[in-house]
């Protein structure tokens, strides 16, 4: 499958970290490199490559940017662009910084998608195979691009992708070993003309699988169901309830969680990990490792050692009988709704607001109508999310993270969460959701226990 680049000229569009790699691994293999950034300055990793033999071109790009060149890879942060459309009706193939990381490996790759809970099921298979004993890459989405495992030849037994749809608008050729496609909804509505577009770049990488791969679903959605049927891959269902007709999926009891295809029964009791979003992520990882053939120790060994990821509803703290709870990941309408519905506390003071994606928020409005004591709105995104609420909850609006926390804590009661999970991005007030959960983790230790 390798690529040919050699002495080929080569344009790498955005110098982030996956453009940084993906231009560093075509040097490697002797293309010609010129790397293009629409943001207009370079910086100290940017002129190292220049000084490796990568070219430059700074700015925004013109609909011929591409004339001349043999292949184009794209970043996943840059946007549709009328250059990339003029290059492909030239003949130019423009493909994703993953597609090109693909073409040089021959290490089974695992792809875990999905709207939401992708990155807790990317780092609970990973570390099902290292307990397994197995030398697993993880990255993609999760932060290191797949490029550096290309790059860093460690004799990987397995390669953890993480895949986003951005990720995934560019694979023509990938083929996955598996890929788990978690769930499908409403997203990035800010970059695609309609939730089709997204539905259709979430199934991209099936298209390429055989009856040797497999494709890890939900058992009874037909949206994630209809993109697998892109592929000839072999179906594996999970469920997070019970469910007769899913391949893994919780049993009777409600303890365990049984994986059919081999006959395995997974204790709950085995994971840290709390909430019932979380026992569809164990059901998703067990999925993926059944396909994979893992032992069944090992599935139980990484169930024991992961114990979930931060700013994914972790609690910060508890305060006059009161669950304070950062899920600042929780950048979509799908995953607060998530959030909300697993927690164990009856009622939740929701904290909310960002930047707008152009969701629908309804089934939020539903989920607050359930276990809402009363929404806190910050951001961008407060109008429309007020609009959306009406009076369903009571709603107060704050200038900042602060504020929310404070209003917060006075509105919720004993027994209470009060829950950070924004259904928006956080570009309005912070460089990250990172940034936003760290900045809500100090507010909720500020308070003081005196007023309680």
């Amino acid at each position: 499958m390798t690529l040919d680049v050699k002495g080929r000229k080569i344009a790498i569009v955005g110098l982030g970290k996956s453009g940084l790699a993906a231009a560093r691994l075509c040097l490697r293999e002797g293309a010609k490199v010129v790397g293009f950034d629409e943001g207009g300055q370079a910086g100290p990793e940017v002129n190292a490559l220049v000084g490796e033999g990568m070219a430059l071109r700074l700015g925004p790009l013109g609909a011929d940017a591409f004339a001349g060149f043999d292949r184009v890879v794209v970043s996943p942060g840059v946007p549709p662009r009328e250059a990339f459309d003029a290059a492909e009706a030239n003949g130019t193939p423009v493909i994703g910084e993953l597609e090109l990381a693909a073409h040089f490996t021959e290490t089974p790759i695992v792809l875990i998608g999905g709207t939401n809970g992708k990155s807790t099921v990317t780092a609970l298979v990973a570390a099902m195979i290292e307990a397994a004993g197995q030398a697993v890459f993880i990255g993609g989405n999760f932060g290191t691009p797949l490029a550096e495992a290309v790059l860093d030849d460690r004799g990987y037994d397995a390669l953890v992708v993480e895949i986003s749809s951005f990720q995934a608008e560019r694979v023509p050729e990938l083929r996955a070993k598996v890929h788990a496609l978690l769930n499908i909804t409403e997203d990035h509505l800010d970059r695609y003309p309609d939730f089709a577009a997204y539905a259709q770049a979430k199934g991209n990488p099936f298209v390429n699988m055989t009856a040797d791969d497999f494709a890890v679903i939900p058992q009874g959605d037909p949206r994630c169901a209809a993109q697998a049927a892109r592929g000839g891959a072999q179906v594996v269902t999970f469920s997070g309830e019970e469910s007769p007709e899913a391949t893994v999926a919780l049993d009777p009891t409600g303890k365990a969680l049984v994986d059919r295809r081999r006959g395995l029964l997974v204790p709950l009791a085995h994971s840290p990990l709390r909430g019932q979003h979380n026992v569809s992520n164990i059901a998703a990882a067990i999925a993926v490792a059944s396909a994979l053939e893992l032992p069944g120790a090992a599935i139980v060994g990484g169930l024991e050692r992961f114990s979930g990821l931060p700013h994914r509803a972790v609690m910060v703290r508890e305060r006059a009988g009161v669950r304070f709870y950062d899920d600042s990941k929780a950048t979509n309408v799908g995953a607060a709704v998530a959030a909300l519905a697993g927690l164990v506390e009856p009622k939740a003071v929701l904290i909310a607001g960002g930047r707008d994606k152009q969701g629908d928020y309804a089934p939020l409005v539903e989920a607050l109508a359930q276990k809402g004591r009363a929404l806190v709105l910050i951001g961008e995104a407060a109008d429309r999310l007020a609009e959306a609420v009406g009076d369903t909850v009571p709603v107060v609006r704050a200038a900042s993270l602060e504020e929310a926390v404070s209003r917060a804590a006075a509105l919720a009661s004993p027994g209470d969460a009060v829950l950070l999970s924004p259904a928006c991005s956080s570009y309005d007030m912070f460089k990250s959701f990172a940034a936003r959960g760290d900045a809500f983790a100090a507010a909720v230790l500020a308070l003081a226990e005196e007023d309680a």
